[in-house]
């Protein structure tokens, strides 16, 4: 039985067996994300999901794409690679859950300078963590081995994720009004944007990752590796104790430009900075970086996540629910009337 390889092509750069290799020590991980509507295993040339219908009256699809970013130049220097994946993973997930939805399936992409099978392997065991946390099946990706175009030990990664709500469920922020509680469920740290801010700011190079820091109690590069919190089953069992009215993925752009993505029109979410505590590693890249504090809400998430917007009776419950769910959650404003929709920190 001939075997497919390819002298000529790797003597190009591209390793069709390691390609291969890689794809036997991922496909475990892989197989441990499956749920019950998985059809199929890897290797086909398409991703197989039979979703269940059953109690929905109206099934919506809802799907995110994105990326890492420039976050992965950290995870070259530490030369660490099974957290990044959990980013990816995050940075979709947590879009489509906004609306209320339910991921069912995630494919990756991956772009690599050259095929290290044992490093795809690390990279694929945090993707398939991310799915692992947010209750979805990895059932699919693609490895590009680009010689020539990304530097050997480089890669990029990104991916998306399709899930399901109830029309009838769906969070669309339609229902918010002057006088709903805002509430604010904490971050892992800087998450998965701005890095090329805080690279700058910081000096980040192989030297600088590895100075400890006390405030962290761990080194710089550890900290910034941190990954992006995925807030989908927090959401999902919220849903099932308050009228959750809108939600707001706090990523690029910060609180300027996600919060109002949930509002309608005429409501200003006014937020009390000092109702959430703010992580230390935005206190050092403001300090270091003189980056005024409008700046800092208008590119990072600064302890916030998410933030949520309930009714006012509802928000002692909503932070029990989230705290019960293992996530750290606060009251930290309100919707009141405004002249156009927008932010207000005070």
């Amino acid at each position: 039985m001939s075997v497919s390889r390819s002298e000529s092509y790797k003597a190009a750069g591209v390793d069709v067996t390691a390609g291969y290799e890689a794809v036997k020590l991922m496909k475990p991980m892989v197989e441990s994300t499956f749920t019950k509507g998985v059809m199929g295993t890897l290797g086909g040339f398409g991703g197989l999901f039979r979703p269940d219908f059953n109690g929905m009256k109206d099934p919506i699809l809802v799907s995110g794409t994105d990326g890492v970013g420039t976050k992965l130049k950290l995870a070259f220097l530490m030369d660490k690679h099974d957290t990044v994946g959990i980013d990816c993973v995050a940075m979709c997930v947590n879009d489509i859950a906004c609306c209320g939805a339910q991921p069912l399936f995630f494919l990756d992409y991956v772009a690599v300078g050259k095929n290290h099978p044992e490093k795809i392997a690390q990279m694929v065991s945090g993707i398939a963590e991310g799915c692992r946390q947010a209750g979805c099946a990895l059932i699919g990706g693609e490895t590009a081995e680009m010689p020539g175009f990304y530097p050997e030990n480089e890669y990029d990664m990104a991916g998306f994720s399709v899930g399901m709500v109830d029309k009838e469920k769906m969070i669309d922020g339609t229902g918010i009004k002057a006088g709903d509680a805002l509430i604010g469920v904490a971050s892992s740290g800087v998450h998965s944007n701005g890095y090329s801010l805080v690279r700058k700011t910081l000096g980040i190079n192989e030297k600088s990752v590895r100075r400890y820091i006390d405030e962290f109690g761990k080194t710089l590069g550890e900290e910034l590796l941190t990954p992006t919190k995925i807030y989908v089953k927090a959401i999902q069992s919220l849903m099932g104790k308050v009228e959750v009215k809108g939600i707001s993925h706090i990523t690029g752009g910060g609180f300027y430009e996600n919060v109002p993505r949930m509002l309608p029109a005429g409501i200003v979410a006014k937020i009390e900075k000092a109702a959430m505590p703010v992580p230390p590693v935005f206190d050092l890249i403001a300090k270091t970086g003189k980056i005024p504090e409008r700046d800092m809400y208008n590119t990072f998430n600064m302890g916030a996540g998410l933030v949520l917007a309930v009714a006012a009776e509802d928000a002692s419950r909503a932070v029990a629910a989230i705290s019960a769910a293992g996530e750290q959650a606060y009251v930290i404003g309100e919707c009141v009337n405004g002249a156009e929709k927008g932010v207000e920190l005070v």
